[in-house]
């Protein structure tokens, strides 16, 4: 199948899952018992001002407008805007824009350290297959995916910043050092699958035929390791690291919130603890966009490296 025919039937499922997530999102909101107008509010409002905030927010709409009206914020890309609404305040977007860019650097240091941590041990898991180092690779990650986040980034600050004073303190977003400790934390976790997959990968290319050709030339065996062996496992790695990629920049909520960073897991979970509709709607969509967009520059990329995923 053409790649153009590929392409448009992935854009069109792209859109129809970030419309479902906006409707999800929408619904699930207006599920939550309780009154979001007492929690902006406060209970000492008078009833003006109680009123003033339900117009603000649009609860005094029927549902299908208050629809429309996210509808409308979603195309005039504002994604609405925080009530009570005084001159000058932001929008969602804006919002969401200030801490987008500790959310893009945590997910990108994550995924560097997992990559560094998780390659080499799942070439050494597989050229060592059954031997104590292969129990070894797959002990060290089993622990960094069992370790749970809520108590590494605490041990790991207590560790490096409280005891040793190598790093800067968790509340220095813009320090470089100061992100090395959550992509560890979060990067841990990701290790453990990637090099489980490596693993697996390159056990099944070093049955190739290719293999034994390559060694019948007389190449090193690291050699034949690495540019033969290696390349050709990537894919499937590739094609799961830029998944998980996707769900982190949905957002570390623990790890931003251990570290005390800004970004988008913990901008929603402060619009969740206010009952902000506008405020949890926009940045619910921002994460699926983003999701969305890294899963379909996934597909992509799988339908040209191999064909048959086209006609799938």
């Amino acid at each position: 199948m053409p790649i153009g025919p590929f392409l448009l039937r992935r854009l069109g499922s792209s859109a129809l899952a970030v419309l479902g997530v906006s409707v999800l999102v929408f619904l699930f909101l207006h599920l939550v018992p309780g009154d979001p107008v007492d929690r902006l509010a406060g209970g000492e409002a008078t009833p003006e001002q109680r009123a003033v905030m339900a117009r603000c927010m649009h609860l005094d709409r029927p549902l299908p407008v208050q629809f429309g009206i996210f509808l409308r914020n979603i195309a005039n890309a504002t994604l609405g805007r925080q009530c009570p609404d005084p001159a000058g305040k932001p929008t969602v977007l804006q919002r969401v824009l200030e801490v987008l860019p500790y959310t893009i650097q945590l997910a990108l240091g994550g995924m560097l350290v997992a990559l560094l941590l998780a390659l080499p041990l799942g070439v050494v898991a597989a050229v060592r297959r059954g031997s104590w180092i292969d129990a070894l690779a797959a002990l060290v990650s089993l622990s960094g995916i069992s370790m749970p986040t809520m108590w590494m980034g605490p041990l790991v600050i207590s560790i490096f910043f409280l005891e040793l004073g190598w790093l800067p303190g968790p509340a220095e977003p813009d320090a470089a050092f100061a992100l090395l400790l959550p992509s560890v934390v979060v990067g841990t976790h990701l290790m453990a699958m990637l090099s489980r997959m490596t693993r697996s990968s390159l056990l099944e290319v070093l049955r190739e035929d290719f293999m034994t050709t390559a060694r019948a030339k007389g190449l090193p065996e690291w050699l034949v390791i690495v540019k033969h062996g290696l390349r050709n496992a990537l894919l499937p790695v590739i094609t799961v690291a830029g998944l998980q990629f996707g769900a982190l920049l949905g957002g570390a909520i623990i790890t931003e919130k251990v570290f005390a960073r800004p970004g988008l897991g913990t901008l929603l979970l402060d619009g969740i603890s206010e009952r902000n509709y506008p405020l949890v709607q926009g940045t619910v969509l921002v994460v699926a966009v983003c999701y969305v967009t890294v899963n379909l520059l996934v597909d992509l990329a799988y339908g040209v490296a191999d064909p048959r995923v086209r006609r799938a």
